[in-house]
């Protein structure tokens, strides 16, 4: 049966806060509480990346589905698609999710945060209170979903490389743990000041080594990658990723799929394949059309300066990169470009930009 490469749950407001260190109370996230609207304070500030954290009542999955497509008909208001329902025991129960899993026809999922996207941008400036956060955060993922359970649920552990010796020793524990697969944010990495560092930097080879050595792969999940306040802001856009609220319209065209295209940049051009060669990283809701830009770029530059490739890119991205296409792009030329065994099938469910029944995604391979 399938194996679907991007599913989610929606977390508990004690996700990050229950293991979380005593002394980063008032940096990492807060759970603030007036009547019955909740909102998260994030590094002392409210965080707008989910507008209602307690996801109840939340998005009826799939009911995006035509928006996404762009394929909404004439006369029909775009927000009228939005439907909302309380939420199901399978989006926070690890044995309502096998159950779900069965009735859908999947034998395993990889399971990513939805709140948890936007929380190591939101602390980008506290090197100290991201790694309490992120830790805290795996420590609450082992008690409510483990991270190989029943060997079909893989929750992915998130990891930040601001600090990398604090990176490796979570590695290291979420490994022992019996992870299978880990989160790594698509973006620069933070420093604690204005300037990042790229996720190629040798500072990070111990982690890429680990995780080599382990096979385990690295997945890049869409995410807030800071990206709005890089590129969207100096247009006049948003500087913070809110993409529940009204939308950056420039904003969304300015940065598209930069983040993921920048990251794996990032990884090839500064090296990293080269030095961990069996190391192997997955692009998760991140869509497949950068794929083509970031070769002929690469290629170009190869072209220009040969000695810094060891061979063509498009190999390189053939032997270590997996992609999770959007459902209604082009699926045959993804697999013609990158080879179709490179290719994951991933349904984002239980969004509602995702696949409703996702199963369905088979309905999209009629080129195959």
């Amino acid at each position: 049966r399938p194996v679907d490469a991007d599913n989610h749950y929606y977390e508990t407001l004690d996700a990050f806060t229950r293991h979380l260190d005593r002394k980063f109370r008032h940096r990492g996230v807060r759970v603030v509480q007036d009547g019955r609207h909740v909102e998260m304070v994030i590094g002392g500030r409210v965080n707008n990346f989910i507008p209602n954290p307690t996801f109840d009542p939340v998005i009826v999955p799939g009911c995006l589905d035509l928006q996404f497509r762009g394929q909404i008909p004439e006369g029909v208001d775009p927000r009228s698609l939005t439907k909302v329902e309380p939420i199901r025991p399978e989006y926070r129960d690890r044995e309502a999710r096998l159950a779900t899993m069965d009735s859908q026809g999947l034998d395993a999922v990889l399971l990513f945060p939805t709140l948890g996207c936007g929380v190591e941008q939101a602390l980008i400036h506290d090197i100290p209170a991201t790694m309490a956060s992120l830790t805290a955060f795996n420590r609450w993922l082992e008690d409510d979903w483990g991270y190989f359970h029943q060997d079909r649920i893989l929750a992915a552990p998130m990891i930040s490389l601001a600090d990398p010796d604090a990176a490796l020793a979570e590695v290291d524990r979420v490994l022992a743990l019996g992870a299978r697969v880990i989160h790594v944010r698509p973006a620069p990495v933070p420093t604690g000041t204005e300037k990042g560092r790229s996720l190629g930097d040798p500072l990070h080879d111990p982690v890429w080594a680990r995780l080599a050595e382990a096979n385990v792969p690295v997945a890049f999940h869409l995410g807030d990658s800071g990206y709005n306040a890089m590129i969207s802001a100096p247009w006049g856009g948003s500087a913070e990723f809110a993409p529940f609220r009204a939308p950056d319209l420039l904003g969304g065209v300015l940065i598209g799929d930069r983040a993921i295209h920048d990251t794996i940049a990032s990884l090839i051009v500064d090296g990293v394949f080269t030095r961990h060669p069996t190391l192997k990283v997955a692009s998760i809701e991140n869509g497949s059309d950068w794929v083509y830009p970031l070769v002929k770029g690469l290629r170009k530059l190869a072209n220009r300066a040969p000695r810094l490739f060891a061979e063509d890119p498009l190999d390189t991205i053939r032997r270590h990169v997996w992609v999770t296409p959007y459902y209604e792009e082009d699926l045959r030329k993804l697999a013609d470009t990158i080879g179709v065994e490179r290719v994951l099938f991933g349904s984002d469910w239980p969004h509602g930009e995702g696949l409703a029944d996702p199963a369905a995604f088979t309905d999209e391979l009629t080129a195959f």
